[in-house]
């Protein structure tokens, strides 16, 4: 399958972007940092008094909790200060009038007639002194766990010149509107300013260090405490590394530009969505290994993208994937981490490979419980032998490694239908003959069924003889010709009478109906969901031949009839499959019409003319048949002529009994 320049943009594009992400942490990260494994040893150059950053950190996550400064804040108060005074609204307007009214407070007999009793001068300076008082306390912060009781007083405290019974009545006022609120927030700024006034009181801890002391040891991780102290030292580079950046980001691009090269010899009809699955894999991949860092799980993120793409793309294509994605891990690794990174390589090689033979889901998620416990097992076991311990993080690990597994295995069949990929299971579960479309072809169309039985035979001896994929060209096969179910009567393995053709008298419009069977079969491979590699048989194997019977009437009638009506409209085929499906199609008329004396040699003669006439059309262009392939095709499907014509015994049948009337 070749790709346009638009398609070739985008998929150097997506290199590129790989390329990116792979270089990252030289671009942006510090040259040595917490938690990642040293690259070389380092010593002190001096003695050296350093601050003990993760000691620090935790005197701070003890005292923060306990202190915290706090400051009024203006809206909360405004807030306050309104809902008071929408309070004395209320309870002055509900001593108006004659009829009693709802009070928002309880008030005594004496509060009642202090109410009525309040002059038009009184009405105004006695809230306004209620409303100041309130100020007051908010001025000095309240907070909204304080008791009811508490709150009272205060508000009694701060109205001592004012005389009963007024001065009860606003005590209440101001309780109601603050009880259960706060107009505190806490200022982070300076309780910051505190934290750091109290940790020097108490002392800033720090390391002391010698001079010539080992401070971090080749492909241990580096600690907080080491950091610190290569830190004070003027050992970590906080500056973009350009160089190297450059260095990483053009070996990752030409990297995934050769795997896409590599999947491609192998994979020839490797479209462009499958091949920005590849690269979007691997640049989720290199983010979770940044991400995650020294923590990130060798087998979590090797082995189930591996296996899963060999599956829908084949072992090539997931072996190329994984020898990428090893190449490409930027962590420096220690012994044990070295150990458990060859661990996972080796496990999703296995994994690759069995990929190619299973034959059913049910096979692939036995082969992720395997490989999940097998994997298991040998880094349990390497560990222990170089000495590590083996805890619960391995435990961890697998139960990771196999829940993606199984995940992958869930989502495996969306994916096949965006990506257009299709695997071994799914092409046997689409090759049972019991499936709706071919019941119906069997049914509906029988001489068509028989036909493509037929051949079925003749196209999988000649992919095996080529190396092809024999799954795929079988269910191909079985579903190239199911367009002719939109009208079986008009094609010849289906009559059984007159030819309808005969009595239309148009070649122009039978030739329209037999384009019509590719249209129509293409429209039926999307009801029914076909894969794309499936429905790609459809309008390939016809390509863009001609009409020949059709073509020769049409000019019987007027001899400068153009062919370009009697062609189908194709495309050609693009991969080996649906080519050697082209020529098992016109092979095989021609051999079941055979004599039986004909020789195997006339016989590969006979075949040899119509897969030549054929690429002679240019049929076979951009399918890359080669000339070794297409004579191993004609030995294949000579060698089925020979199993098709062997002979029987001629069993004797015995004479009927006659009876005397």
């Amino acid at each position: 399958m070749r790709w346009n320049a638009r398609d070739g943009l985008l998929v150097m594009l997506a290199c590129l972007g790989v390329g990116v992400i792979s270089a990252w942490p030289w671009l942006v990260q510090p040259s040595l940092r917490p938690g990642v494994p040293a690259p070389f040893e380092i010593r002190a150059p001096q003695d050296a008094s350093v601050v003990d950053s993760e000691a620090l950190a935790q005197r701070r996550s003890q005292l923060g909790p306990r202190i915290q400064v706090q400051i009024t804040d203006k809206d909360a108060t405004r807030q306050l200060q309104q809902r008071l005074k929408r309070l004395l609204n209320e309870l002055i307007t509900s001593s108006e009038g004659q009829e009693a009214r709802l009070r928002p407070i309880s008030l005594t007999p004496e509060e009642e007639a202090f109410l009525i009793t309040l002059s038009q001068q009184g009405e105004q300076q006695w809230p306004l002194a209620v409303e100041r008082a309130q100020s007051r306390m908010l001025a000095q912060g309240v907070v909204s766990t304080l008791a009811e009781g508490q709150l009272l007083q205060a508000s009694w405290q701060q109205l001592d010149d004012m005389p009963e019974p007024g001065r009860s009545l606003g005590a209440k006022l101001i309780t109601r509107s603050l009880q259960g609120s706060t107009n505190l927030r806490t200022d982070n700024g300076l309780t910051q300013v505190l934290l750091n006034d109290l940790i020097q009181q108490n002392g800033v801890p720090k390391i002391e260090v010698q001079a010539g002391e080992v401070i971090t040891v080749k492909g241990e991780v580096i600690s907080q405490r080491a950091y610190d102290v290569l830190d004070s030292f003027g050992l970590i580079s906080r500056s973009p590394a350009t160089g190297l950046f450059l260095v990483r980001w053009i070996e990752a691009s030409i990297g995934a530009g050769l795997m896409l090269m590599i999947c491609r010899r192998w994979k020839t009809d490797l479209n462009v969505p499958q091949a920005l699955l590849l690269l979007g894999t691997l640049a989720a991949v290199q983010g979770c290994k940044l991400w995650f860092g020294a923590s990130v799980s060798a087998l979590a993120v090797l082995v189930p993208p591996s296996l899963l793409l060999a599956e829908g793309l084949g072992s090539a294509c997931g072996l190329s994937w994984l020898a990428l994605a090893t190449l490409l891990w930027p962590i420096p690794l220690n012994n044990i981490g070295t150990a458990r990174l060859l661990v996972a390589g080796g496990v999703a090689v296995v994994g690759v490979l069995l990929a190619g033979r299973q034959r059913s889901r049910a096979e692939t998620l036995q082969s992720a419980v395997l490989l999940t416990v097998a994997a298991l097992l040998v880094e349990a076991a390497l560990i222990q032998i170089m000495g590590g311990a083996v805890g619960g993080e391995l435990l961890s690990e697998g139960v990771l490694m196999g829940g993606l597994l199984l995940l992958g295995l869930l989502l495996a069949p969306m994916v096949e239908k965006v990506f257009g990929m299709i695997t071994r299971s799914r092409l046997l579960e689409l090759c049972d003959l019991q499936r709706p479309l071919l019941r119906r072809l069997s049914s509906e169309a029988p001489g068509t069924f028989e036909h493509t039985l037929m051949i079925c035979g003749l196209a999988e001896e000649g992919v095996r003889a080529i190396g092809g994929d024999v799954d795929l060209i079988r269910t191909g096969a079985l579903y190239h010709d199911v367009g002719k179910l939109h009208a079986p009567q008009w094609f010849i393995e289906n009559q059984s009478g007159d030819n309808p053709h005969d009595h239309l008298d148009d070649p122009w419009r039978s030739a329209e109906i037999l384009q019509a069977h590719v249209d129509e079969g293409l429209k039926m491979a999307r009801r029914y969901g076909l894969p794309a590699p499936v429905a790609d048989f459809i309008p390939e194997h016809q390509g863009t031949l001609r009409m020949g019977y059709f073509l020769h009437r049409a000019r019987e009638q007027n001899p400068n009839a153009s062919d370009r009506p009697f062609r189908y409209r194709g495309p050609r085929p693009q991969s080996k499959e649906t080519a050697v499906l082209m020529l098992a199609d016109g092979c095989e008329a021609a051999l079941r019409s055979m004599p039986p004396e004909t020789s195997e040699e006339q016989a590969c003669d006979s075949v040899r003319r119509i897969i030549h006439a054929r690429r002679h059309d240019g049929q076979l262009d951009d399918s890359g048949l080669g000339p070794v392939e297409i004579e191993l095709l004609v030995r294949g499907f000579v060698q089925v002529w020979k199993r098709m014509r062997h002979r029987r015994i001629p069993y004797p049948i015995p004479a009927r009994k006659a009876f005397s009337a």
